[in-house]
């Protein structure tokens, strides 16, 4: 026992010979708690919606009211053509538009039933079948709203209070993905995600590796240069990163079915964009890492909060507004957008052109940094 003990003593202070461990081991996962205790949640708010109202009577302003009053959608502004509609579909302007057609409060008054036209963003499978859901219970309140208030009057003219069925019939109709299919959502997902933990991962493990083992000062004294050395290390992992993503995709469009409505070759311009910067990522933390062990911990620490800050599993507009301000320096949010609006939309370069400069903007920030300290290193 003695034995035991003086070997768990060793260890103990091997762990902490480093100052930086006792901040990754125990500062590290309390911070991670706080922020994702708030910024993790399940519950679908915040859900952008426009309107097209051609019949711009008071029934139609009086439902669009209803709906923005229920706290589960926030307003879009107005779609005046379908060209308009299109448009905040495809950029992800919106996740929802509601169509009024023309004669929608005459049918009402009539005692017919007013058609509703509703779009849906159906790449965001989760968010599109939570707001179908809510819409249908807004609409069902609407519609005993409106037979209580005009009951003895719809009733003699129509018989609506002996009838079944809504007087607003919804026409749901889900786009890009129709079926509503969970691995048409999480696939292009699980393509982002594996690439950023394999390559980021993969990077500072073997820098780090060098520096472990007493070679990286034998490497440096040579005559290779440090941008040779650096770019050396790196080309294998974005070698590796895309066959990974090939991979992926024959799966992805063989087994699951995954449509590839955009450019091939535009996906992988983009999945060359990313890798710049978590090449960068990776190196980075080779430099704040004296040690494997280290470089995992703190590879970890980056991925997990990229991952649940990403919109992949949990919407971005549902988070609180100073976590959603974290998001936009998290380069994993805007692979997504370029995956999902590639692959299920077939969006084009001039439609992603926002996403791709401002993750090449980020890419060329974090590795400029990184090459910053590796060559204070290095000297």
């Amino acid at each position: 026992m003695g034995r035991i003990l003086h070997i768990t003593r060793k260890e103990f202070i091997q762990a902490f010979r480093d100052p930086r461990m006792f901040g990754i081991i125990f500062i590290a996962p309390i911070f991670q708690l706080f922020l994702f205790g708030y910024a993790v949640t399940q519950d679908v708010h915040n859900i952008t919606v426009a309107v097209m109202d051609l019949d711009r009577s008071a029934a139609s302003r009086e439902l669009v009211r209803s709906i923005f009053h229920s706290g589960y959608f926030s307003d879009q502004g107005s779609a005046e053509s379908e060209e308009a509609i299109s448009k905040a579909l495809v950029k992800g302007w919106c996740d929802m538009v509601l169509v009024f057609p023309a004669g929608f409060a005459d049918r009402l008054d009539r005692g017919e039933t007013a058609p509703l036209q509703v779009l849906l963003d159906g790449s965001e499978s989760n968010s599109a079948s939570v707001g179908a859901g809510y819409l249908g219970k807004i609409l069902a309140s609407y519609t005993r709203s409106v037979i209580e208030e005009r009951g003895t009057r719809l009733s003699a003219l129509s018989g609506l209070a002996r009838r079944p069925g809504l007087p607003v019939n919804p026409e749901i109709r889900y786009l890009y993905n129709p079926e509503l299919k969970s691995s048409f959502y999480m696939v292009p997902g699980v393509l982002a995600m594996i690439l950023l933990i394999v390559t980021m991962l993969l990077t500072s493990l073997a820098i780090t590796r060098e520096r472990e083992i007493g070679t990286m000062e034998q490497l440096v004294v040579t005559p290779i240069r440090p941008w040779e050395l650096l770019a050396g290390k790196m080309l294998p992992f974005v070698v590796i990163g895309l066959i990974d993503m090939t991979l992926i995709l024959i799966v992805a469009v063989g087994h699951f079915g995954l449509p590839m409505a955009g450019s091939l070759a535009l996906l992988y311009l983009a999945a060359l964009v990313f890798l710049f910067t978590t090449l960068g990522m990776g190196l980075l933390i080779s430099t704040v890492s004296r040690t494997q062990q280290q470089a995992i911990f703190v590879s970890l620490l980056v991925m997990m909060p990229s991952v649940l800050l990403s919109g992949l599993m949990f919407p971005i507009a549902n988070m609180p507004e100073p976590v959603q301000w974290l998001t936009y320096a998290n380069p994993l949010r805007y692979f997504l957008v370029i995956v999902r609006g590639v692959i299920l939309k077939g969006n084009s370069l001039r439609i992603l052109a926002p996403e791709f400069y401002l993750l090449f903007a980020l890419g060329a920030v974090v590795f400029t940094l990184a090459v910053a300290r590796f060559r204070k290193q290095a000297a």
